[in-house]
C-alpha cells in the first residue's frame, strides 16, 4: 500500500493526520533522544561495518529539502544505505536526532530495503554522523551494514523524515514485538496521564511490530493501525522530535486508537470496566480468552485447583504443565528460584516463558503443573497485561488459546467459534493481530538462554549466517514442533513456533505463515530442503512446492540437520561429533534413528555411534505408551527370558502381546533412539507407564535424580563401525535395581550417568579414529540440563571443546536453520 502524493510532502506539526496516516514532518529544534535498556534480538557473527558502497537515491518528489541557496563551499554529500532491524525501532527519529547533534542537513527515509538517506555538511561533521548510525543506533536496532555514496551537495537546509518508499527488493526486516517499556507503564500508571490505564499504549522503544505488521515498509497503512487515524494529541507527538513517539508507527490514545470489551462466551457484551470484569470472573473460577499481541490466551487463577482442572477438561489437556504469568519480580520469586541470570530474562525485552524451579508451598494449584519439578513463569509483556496481572494481584494461569494440538487462536471470528467451548468469557480488542506468535520459552543453563521455543520477541529477527547462502532456500522443518525456516544472502528468517503439523488447522496455519513471511521478507526459494520421512505434512508441502514452482529439493537426514542446526547456530562449519540425540528421526536405512553420534559437517555425515536399536512395538503406540518400550528393552537384554518386575505384573494382560509383537517384527520398526531409552527407564523405575504428553516419561526421569548419586550403569561402547552403545548391559542392572527395591532417585542418577560417560567414551574412540576434538550437541533429549550437564561436564574434561544452542531450540523447533544450511551447502558442493 502506498501513500497518495499529497502524502509526499512533509507535513507540519500541526497538521491533522490523514486517516490511518501520521503526518510527516520537518526539521525543528534538536531533540531529546531516549532511550530504554534492550539488546538485539539476535548476536551476529561479523561485526558491524561502516564502508563505501551503494546508496540509494531517493526519487526528486520524496527529496523535500529548500535549496533557495547555492551549496557551500566545503560542504560534501553523501548517499546512506542502513540495512538490519531498523524499522520499527525509533531509527528514522533517531537519524533525524543524530542530524540535529550534528549540524547535518538532508532526509531519512523508509523502503522496502531498510532505511536511506541523503545527508549534507562539514566532512568531519559527516563522517561522524555516518559512524554514529552504527555506534550510536537506537537500543532495539539491530544495525548490519551502513553504506555511503558521495553525491553532489545541492545546498540542503533542514534535516526531514520522508515519506516511505514502496518497493525495492524488500530486504528491510521487522522487528519483533517488544515488552512494554519503563517509561509506557510509568505513563499506564499514572492517573494524571492521558493513557492512565489505556491497553495499547507504546512507543518507538516497545510494543506490537511483527504480529501487526502485513507488508514493508514498516509505516502505519502497512499494520494493522491503519485503520485507527491519529487525533491532533498523537498526531503532535508523532511530529515533535523531542518526543520518544515521534514517528512511532503503533501511536494511539484512548480518543484513537483500539479498545477493550469484554463479552462472554456467547457474544453477549457486558457493561462496565473490561478488565475489571475479567478480573472478577477469574476470582469466580471462570476461565477468560484474553487476546494478546499474536494471539488469544486462556486464562485461570492458578490457586484455584477446580478452575485448572476446568480448564484442562475442556482445553483437552490432561497433564501438561501450564504457564503463569505473575505481576512483578517479587511474585515470580515467591513461586519459583530467580537467580540473577533468571531475573535479567524475565525482565528482558523479550519476556519469554522461563523454566524454573519451582518452590515448597508456592500458592499455585497442584494442577498447573501437575508433579513437576519447574514451572513456567512469565511477566506481562503488554500493557493489558500489567493490568490484568495489577488488578488481579494473584498468579494466573496464561495458556495458549487452543485445542491441544492446534495453533494459537488469533483471528477474532475464528477464537470466538473455537474458543467458546472453552471459555466463560472474552477479554478482547479491535486491533487485528495479523501474524500469530505463541509465547517463547526458554530453559537456564550455566546462566545463560537454552530456548525450547522461539517465536514472540524474536522471530521474525533474522540469523546471521556465517556464510552467504547461494541461492535462496525454503526449509521446511519437521512433523512436531515444526517452523520452518527461510534463508537468503546472509540471512536465515527462522519462522515462530507453528506447532505439531498433524491436522489440516496446524497445515493451513503453516501454509499461510509460508506465504507471509515469502512476501514480507521478498524470498522467492529456489531451493526447498525436508526431512526424509515420506510421510510428514511438511516433507509432502515441500514436494508439492517444488513440482508447482519448478523448485531443486533437498531430502536432509533428520539427525544430520540436527547437528547442522547447532554449527549453525554457532557459526561454524565442521566436521564434528555430532551427538544427536531425540524422539525419533527417519534413517536412510528405513529405521527410526535418535541416540545418534555423527561425524558431520554442514554437507555431509557419517553414522558414527549409535545406541542399541530395539523394537519399537506398536510402533507410535510406543510413545504414549512407554511400558511398551521398557518391554521391548527387557526383551533384548535377557533374549526373552526377563525376570518378573512390578512393571509386568500392571501390564501383565497385555505383556506377552506386546513382546511377541516385538518379536514380530510386524508394526514394530527397530529404533536407537534415545527418547525411547528414557521411557522405557522411566517406565522400569515406576514413574510412567503411560505418558500423558510427548516427553512426559523423560522430564518426570530427569526430576526424580538425586544430583549427589555418583554412580553408574554399565553402558559400554562396543567396536564396529558405527560403535554400539549397548543398551542390554544398562536395562539388566536396572532391573536388578528395581527387583532390589531401589528407589527412582538412585536408578535414574545412575541411568544419567552412565549415557553421559557412555557419549563420551564413544566420542574419544571417534577423536582417535577422526582427529576431531570439537563436539556439538543437539536434538531434544539436550533439553533435559541434567544430562545436558553431564554430557558436557565430561566432554570439556576430555579435552573437547563443546557446541551448545542458544539462538535456537536442541528440539526440532530448530531444525529447519540445519535444513537450510545443509541444501545451501549441497549448492557449494
Amino acid at each position: 500500500m502506498t501513500r497518495p502524493p499529497e502524502a509526499d510532502r512533509p507535513a507540519e506539526a500541526d497538521r491533522p493526520a490523514e486517516p490511518g496516516h501520521p503526518p510527516d514532518t520537518g526539521h525543528s529544534a534538536e531533540g531529546v533522544r531516549t532511550t530504554e535498556s534492550g539488546h538485539p534480538d539476535e548476536p551476529t557473527s561479523t561485526p558491524k561495518a561502516t564502508h563505501p558502497g551503494v546508496g540509494h537515491r531517493a526519487p526528486e518528489a520524496n527529496r523535500p529539502e529548500k535549496r533557495d541557496r547555492a551549496p557551500e563551499a566545503g560542504r560534501v554529500r553523501v548517499r546512506v544505505r542502513v540495512e538490519g532491524i531498523v524499522q520499527g525501532v525509533g531509527f528514522r527519529p533517531f537519524v533525524h536526532d543524530l542530524a540535529g547533534r550534528h549540524g547535518i542537513d538532508g532526509f531519512v527515509g523508509n523502503d522496502g530495503d531498510g532505511v536511506f538517506a541523503e545527508a549534507e555538511g562539514e566532512p568531519a561533521r559527516l563522517a561522524a554522523f555516518v559512524s554514529d548510525l552504527d555506534l550510536c543506533a537506537p537500543p532495539l536496532a539491530v544495525v548490519e551494514r551502513v553504506t555511503a555514496e558521495p553525491a553532489a551537495p545541492v545546498g540542503a537546509r533542514g534535516f526531514q523524515i520522508v515519506a516511505s518508499i514502496a518497493g525495492g527488493s524488500r530486504s528491510a526486516l521487522v522487528s519483533p514485538d517488544t515488552a512494554t517499556c519503563a517509561d509506557c507503564l510509568r505513563e499506564l500508571n499514572d492517573p494524571e496521564d492521558r493513557r492512565h490505564g489505556y491497553a495499547f499504549t507504546n512507543c518507538t522503544h516497545c510494543g506490537p511490530r511483527y504480529t501487526i505488521t502485513a507488508d514493508v515498509p514498516y509505516d502505519r497503512p502497512n499494520t494493522t493501525m491503519r485503520d485507527f487515524p491519529l487525533c491532533a494529541a498523537c498526531a503532535k507527538e508523532y511530529a515533535d522530535p523531542s518526543d520518544r513517539r515521534f514517528h512511532a508507527q503503533p501511536v494511539c490514545c484512548p480518543a484513537c486508537g483500539p479498545s477493550l470489551r469484554f463479552v462472554l462466551a456467547d457474544g453477549s457484551p457486558v457493561a462496565g470496566d473490561p478488565v475489571d470484569s475479567a478480573v472478577s470472573l477469574l476470582r469466580e473460577g471462570g476461565i477468560v480468552a484474553v487476546k494478546g499481541l499474536g494471539g488469544f490466551h486462556l486464562a485461570v487463577l492458578a490457586s484455584d485447583a477446580a478452575a485448572v482442572a476446568r480448564l484442562r477438561q475442556r482445553k483437552h489437556r490432561e497433564a501438561k504443565p501450564f504457564a503463569v504469568m505473575v505481576g512483578d519480580l517479587a511474585a515470580a520469586r515467591a513461586l519459583v528460584e530467580v537467580d540473577d541470570a533468571a531475573e535479567a530474562v524475565l525482565t528482558g525485552p523479550r519476556r519469554p516463558i522461563v523454566l524454573l524451579r519451582r518452590l515448597p508451598g508456592a500458592a499455585t494449584a497442584e494442577e498447573v503443573a501437575p508433579g513437576a519439578a519447574d514451572l513456567g513463569v512469565l511477566l506481562p509483556y503488554t500493557p493489558l497485561h500489567h493490568l490484568l496481572a495489577g488488578r488481579l494481584a494473584a498468579p494466573f494461569v496464561l495458556t495458549s488459546g487452543n485445542l491441544a494440538g492446534a495453533p494459537i487462536e488469533h483471528r477474532d471470528a475464528e477464537a470466538a467459534a473455537r474458543l467458546a467451548g472453552i471459555a466463560d468469557a472474552f477479554l478482547t480488542h479491535d486491533r487485528p493481530v495479523h501474524a500469530r506468535a505463541d509465547d517463547s520459552v526458554v530453559r537456564l543453563f550455566r546462566g545463560r538462554e537454552l530456548p525450547l521455543r522461539r517465536s514472540r520477541g524474536h522471530a521474525p529477527a533474522p540469523l546471521a549466517a556465517h556464510r552467504p547462502f547461494p541461492r535462496p532456500v525454503l526449509a521446511c522443518g519437521p512433523e512436531l514442533k515444526n517452523t520452518f525456516c527461510l534463508a537468503k544472502g546472509s540471512r536465515a528468517f527462522v519462522s515462530p513456533h507453528v506447532g505439531d503439523l498433524e491436522d489440516y488447522a496446524t497445515l493451513r496455519a503453516y501454509t499461510e505463515t509460508v506465504a507471509h513471511h515469502r512476501r514480507l521478507f521478498g524470498i522467492a526459494p529456489e531451493v526447498v530442503a525436508h526431512d526424509l520421512h515420506p510421510e510428514y505434512l511438511s516433507t509432502k508441502f515441500a514436494v508439492d512446492l517444488a513440482e508447482a514452482e519448478g523448485l531443486d529439493l533437498v531430502a536432509v537426514q533428520h539427525h544430520h540437520a540436527h547437528i547442522a542446526a547447532c554449527l549453525a547456530d554457532n557459526g561454524e562449519d565442521g566436521p564434528v561429533i555430532g551427538v544427536a540425540f531425540d524422539g525419533l528421526g527417519y534413517g536412510p536405512d528405513g529405521a527410526l534413528w535418535g541416540g545418534e553420534l555423527l561425524i558431520a559437517d554442514l554437507a555431509r555425515y557419517h553414522r558414527a555411534a549409535c545406541l542399541t536399536p530395539v523394537p519399537m512395538p506398536g510402533g507410535a503406540a510406543a510413545i504414549r505408551e512407554p511400558w511398551r518400550m521398557a518391554a521391548a528393552h527387557l526383551a533384548a537384554a535377557y533374549d526373552g527370558g526377563a525376570p518378573a518386575l512390578p512393571l509386568h505384573d500392571l501390564h501383565a494382560g497385555r505383556w506377552d502381546a506386546v513382546t511377541a509383537l516385538a518379536r514380530s517384527g510386524l508394526g514394530s520398526p527397530l529404533t536407537s533412539s534415545a527418547g525411547r531409552l528414557f521411557d522405557a527407564v522411566a517406565a522400569l523405575a515406576g514413574l510412567r507407564g503411560t505418558a500423558r504428553y510427548e516427553g512426559e516419561a523423560a522430564i518426570a526421569l530427569e526430576r526424580a535424580a538425586d544430583p549427589a548419586e555418583s554412580g553408574a550403569y554399565p553402558l559400554p561402547v562396543l567396536d564396529g563401525d558405527p560403535l554400539v552403545l549397548s543398551c542390554p548391559d544398562l536395562i539388566r542392572a536396572v532391573a536388578d535395581d528395581v527387583r532390589k527395591g531401589t528407589g527412582p532417585s538412585l536408578i535414574s542418577a545412575r541411568f544419567h550417568n552412565a549415557l553421559a560417560r557412555a557419549v563420551v567414551a564413544a566420542a574419544r574412540v571417534l577423536r582417535t579414529r577422526t582427529g576431531l576434538t570439537t563436539a556439538a550437541l543437539s536434538g531434544g533429549v539436550f533439553q533435559n540440563v541434567l544430562l545436558l550437564d553431564r554430557v558436557t561436564s565430561g566432554l570439556e574434561a576430555a579435552g573437547f571443546r563443546v557446541l551448545l544452542h542458544s539462538r535456537v531450540p536442541p528440539n526440532d523447533g530448530g531444525l529447519s536453520l540445519g535444513q537450510a544450511h545443509v541444501a545451501a551447502s549441497h549448492d557449494l558442493l
